[in-house]
């Protein structure tokens, strides 16, 4: 038998998930220059760092593929499984697509609108209607995500519109992610095998995809692959894994609240390095989406309305 882990202290814990949301906020900052360094603007390119993204991540997490051996699944498991990374195909080709278009701050505030996404998602497809502190939160997120698409700044991106759209639908596509990826856990998949199965479909479904926009994969200058590797490692591997082993020991609305720093860390970082300072309004957009989708948060451990 395997000695049982001692259980850490919170300001382990703490220091994990400052450690993760630090990682993750260098993400879109990663995203920006690796398409400055590339110097392509395009769907077909961001498909390109989607892909080898995941797909550096899913080489990382191949000695995870050995706890497939001793892995007890239960029906439906692999099928979870797989469509979670379906999903987590289609969040980051959203989402990396929309910070060619959008501000930085626009971008990851709107996609760290999951939690509303997946209160909605579990009303229909669960039959768990939301509580009425959730329903205000998904209301004062809605009004707070109005602000942020009429609003500008010193670097509004080239199309705000469809940029914060794409956000969006990121957050749509990775609140299924979320959702799909706990039936798959709840049916024997340990976390890191359901990493690696998860990431593995991901990079499948992309790595053909920039083909059908004429964009290759190689012929990109050296600083452009570097920025990618980096955001396999740093916000992909170390990120996610950090949020992913502290829900094991603190409630999981907690580590959803941590996430919800990401915008202000990225934001912080975007002015730092390339000096894009959001408007006013989208600041402010940006504080009443936060309440709301902290709200939201909160009424999820309440008892539905």
């Amino acid at each position: 038998m395997h000695p049982s882990i001692p259980r850490p202290s919170s300001l382990t814990v703490l220091f994990i998930l400052a450690a993760g949301v630090l990682a993750v906020s260098f993400g879109s900052i990663f995203v920006r220059l690796a398409t400055e360094a590339a110097a392509v603007h395009s769907v077909g390119f961001s498909l390109v760092v989607s892909a080898l993204r995941l797909t550096l991540a899913s080489l990382v997490l191949i000695p995870a593929w050995g706890a497939l051996r001793r892995a007890k699944l239960g029906a439906g498991a692999w099928r979870y499984a797989i469509l979670a990374g379906v999903f987590l195909a289609v969040h980051f080709a959203t989402w990396i697509t929309s910070i060619s278009y959008t501000s930085i701050a626009a971008s990851v505030t709107l996609v760290n609108t999951n939690p509303i996404w997946v209160a909605l998602i579990s009303w229909v497809w669960l039959k768990q209607p939301p509580a009425r502190l959730t329903i205000l939160g998904i209301t004062v997120a809605f009004i707070g995500g109005l602000i942020i698409a009429l609003g500008g700044g010193s670097n509004p991106g080239p199309n705000p519109a469809l940029g914060n759209f794409l956000a969006v639908a990121g957050a749509v596509a990775v609140s299924f992610y979320f959702l799909l990826g706990r039936e798959a856990q709840q049916r024997g998949f340990p976390i890191g095998l359901y990493a690696a199965v998860a990431y593995s479909a991901a990079a499948l479904v992309l790595l053909p995809l920039p083909f059908l926009f004429g964009t290759p994969y190689l012929g990109y200058p050296t600083q452009a692959y570097a920025w990618i590797l980096l955001m396999a490692l740093i916000p992909q591997l170390i990120g996610h894994t950090s949020f992913n082993w502290a829900v094991r020991w603190v409630a999981p609305v907690l580590v959803t609240l941590a996430i919800l720093f990401e915008p202000v860390g990225a934001s912080l970082l975007a002015y730092f390095v390339f000096g894009e300072l959001p408007g006013l309004q989208v600041l402010l957009g940006a504080g009443v989406l936060l309440v709301g989708v902290v709200a939201a948060v909160l009424g999820s451990r309440e008892t539905p309305a």
